[in-house]
């Protein structure tokens, strides 16, 4: 007899696909040891981190803005939260600090736009004499034979010096408008942050989780409100200056004595270079009326920036922002040298946080262990 071939039974029928899951049983999860799976995320987050480097890079001009814009914000709502206690609504009181401010930028620009047309038009008047005199002076003609500056002038306007003066004159008013509207954008930016500023710290509040959100508000309402004391302790360094300025331009006779007190009082909100450069205008200023006056004005701000810088400065930080004299010097000096002005303006602050988060949090904490 001869066997019968094996039959060989057909598979079974696939399970019919459940409900929910129409399309099958999804497999097992990736491996994340898998080599291609590591590689391709690496990559990714890679590309991602230079990506956000090049958004913030390129948008850096206009962060600085914002932050700028953020931190005035943060100094000028003790002023709010005051009118608010007084009655005001929050936006009558928003919009009677905003007004405020920008009074004050008219009042500067005011004291400052005549001087300046007044001195433009002198120079220009008397241009032409200044020319002829130094056409008649013996010693100038001698120095243009001898060095043939009119040759040398005459070959720099033909290799196109003219038109690098325009130049010159298309990026000095391209620098004067954008620094107008620059100006603006913080001024907008502010009041706009002011008006939303309880529902800012609200949203950034829920970010703490609901078991220490409670202690978070009280720290982060501390740190903001030494970031008002700073502001008004800032101001009041800048009237002083300024005041100064104004007692001193009257005893010399200087012309436009309030048009010099309002720039060295702008000037010496800058940290650190601010002083100086209200210092340079004053004394060219001296220096223009008389030699005398010049000196007296050099001798007066470098003592007077001696006294601001290590008695007056340091003293009203630490009664407003409660940071020592070392602290606030060393932050000031450090802010500079990292972040330029904008580091500067916030370093003080910034110390008066840490030193507030080292002793309710991180001393405590260690203590504990």
């Amino acid at each position: 007899m001869s066997a019968e071939p094996p039959t060989t039974e057909p598979p079974p029928p696939p399970p019919p696909p459940i409900e929910d899951k129409p399309f099958g049983t999804p497999g097992p999860p990736l491996s994340r040891r898998n080599p291609v799976l590591l590689g391709f995320l690496f990559g990714l987050g890679a590309i991602m981190a230079y990506t956000l480097f090049l958004g913030v890079r390129n948008a850096a001009s206009i962060l600085v803005l914002i932050f700028i814009a953020l931190f005035l914000a943060i100094g000028l709502n003790p002023a709010v939260s005051r009118l608010r206690r007084w009655g005001l609504p929050r936006a009558a009181a928003v919009a009677v600090v905003a007004l405020s401010v920008v009074l004050l930028l008219v009042g500067g620009l005011v004291a400052l736009i005549p001087p300046l047309v007044t001195q433009t038009t002198e120079l220009i008047n008397n241009a032409p004499g200044v020319v002829e005199g130094l056409r008649r002076s013996e010693t100038v003609n001698e120095l243009v034979q001898r060095y043939d500056i009119a040759n040398r002038v005459q070959g720099a306007v033909n290799a196109g010096t003219i038109g690098n003066a325009l130049g010159g004159v298309v990026g000095g008013a391209r620098l004067l408008f954008g620094t107008i509207f620059n100006i603006l954008t913080v001024l907008v930016l502010t009041i706009y942050f002011m008006a939303a500023f309880d529902r800012i710290k609200a949203t950034g509040y829920r970010l703490a989780p609901a078991s220490r959100r409670e202690r978070v508000e009280l720290l982060t309402d501390e740190i903001l409100t030494k970031v008002g004391a700073y502001m008004v302790g800032a101001l009041a360094i800048a009237i002083l200056a300024g005041t100064s300025t104004f007692v001193l331009a009257l005893v010399l006779g200087l012309a436009y004595p309030f048009a010099l007190a309002v720039v060295v009082a702008v000037c010496d909100l800058i940290p650190q270079i601010g002083a100086t450069i209200g210092a340079v205008v004053v004394s060219l200023v001296g220096l223009a009326s008389s030699v005398t006056d010049g000196i007296v004005c050099i001798v007066f701000f470098v003592i007077y920036q001696q006294v601001e810088n290590y008695l007056i400065y340091p003293r009203v930080m630490r009664r407003s922002v409660r940071v020592s004299d070392v602290a606030a010097l060393v932050a000031a000096l450090v802010g500079v040298g990292l972040f330029g002005v904008v580091g500067a303006l916030v370093a003080i602050p910034m110390v008066a946080a840490v030193q507030l988060i080292l002793r309710e949090v991180t001393f405590p904490s260690l203590e504990e262990r």
